[in-house]
């Protein structure tokens, strides 16, 4: 964790691969796809968001097989420390994002568009929009993906999703008033 108790990236991959086998056991290639979707799906492809191994976990005596036939895709657990880190991992607090990050960049953007000939203004905003369906396609499928999921994940998708639906209606708009 970072000195402000948040997260780092790797600790929030461990926080979706823990907290997916608290749920249940699963074959470690089902969860290893499962992590993968999720992250992808929210943060788009990212290899250095992947680096959290389940091997690490095991080693780590988070997760544990819980067959004992040799199988190469074998069914792991979390174990009880894996549920102590969890609890630590869920419990830690949220930093300021790389979301932050892309929100001054945008509103720098808007602050000077003006600056522009109206065709590069009109090019900016279609380059927004087209970032904005990029996200609302993300949602969109890990919504559909996880409709049926306990918790409230569903919920907070929903929100997720108005409020892109909402960005992307906005700026149509906005494309048209230029």
């Amino acid at each position: 964790m970072y000195a402000d108790n948040t997260l780092t990236p790797k600790e929030a991959i461990r926080l979706c691969a823990l907290g997916t086998l608290a749920v249940k056991p699963y074959r470690y290639s089902v969860l290893a796809n499962s992590v993968r979707h999720f992250v992808s799906h929210l943060l788009g492809p990212s290899l250095d968001m992947m680096g959290t191994s389940i091997e690490l976990l095991k080693y780590e005596g988070l997760v544990e097989s819980v067959e004992e036939d040799g199988a190469d895709d074998e069914k792991i657990a979390i174990t009880e420390e894996g549920r102590t880190a969890l609890h630590a991992l869920l419990t830690a607090n949220v930093r300021s994002s790389a979301q932050d990050l892309n929100d001054l960049i945008i509103a720098l953007k808007f602050r000077f568009l003006h600056l522009l000939p109206t065709p590069d203004q009109k090019d900016q905003v279609a380059l927004l929009k087209d970032v904005c369906e990029g996200e609302l396609g993300r949602l969109e499928n890990l919504h559909q993906h996880h409709a049926e999921d306990e918790g409230h994940l569903p919920k907070w998708l929903d929100q997720a999703l108005n409020e892109t639906e909402s960005r992307l209606i906005w700026l149509t708009e906005f494309e048209l008033s230029l």
